[in-house]
């Protein structure tokens, strides 16, 4: 039986950038840091509080994904917070839009969304 989530795969268009958004931004640790010079790619495994979450991915050329609106496929990256407007200043001071927050109808709580570098949308989910 599954147990739970091991972790999310994304792959970026550019690693330097992509590393300093979650690991700098968003605030993941560095679990380990490979180069794989044979595919021309890096792999950083990224841990949050302390658990292993995202393989953040290079590779040369990747092709576009299309992600909206509403594509089929993984929809987006969720992430709880405690306090929303917290973090939404924090990515706004870095430069970061996110979108108006709205209100969840079902429970009520808070929410919002942003775009990593490569536009694969992520929301923040007040708890």
């Amino acid at each position: 039986m599954l147990k739970r989530v091991h972790h999310i795969a994304i792959i970026c268009s550019d690693y330097q950038k992509s590393k300093h958004f979650y690991t700098e931004i968003l605030g993941l640790q560095i679990i380990r840091e490979t180069n794989r010079e044979e595919r021309q790619s890096y792999k950083l495994d990224l841990a949050l509080n302390g658990v292993y979450v995202i393989e953040l991915f290079s590779f040369p050329n990747p092709p576009q994904r299309i992600s909206r609106p509403e594509a089929c496929g993984l929809r987006h990256l969720a992430f709880e917070v405690s306090n929303l407007d917290s973090v939404i200043e924090r990515l706004n001071n870095n430069n970061i839009k996110t979108e108006p927050i709205r209100t969840d109808e079902l429970t009520q709580k808070r929410f919002t969304f942003f775009e990593d570098p490569d536009k694969l949308p992520i929301e923040l989910y007040e708890m």
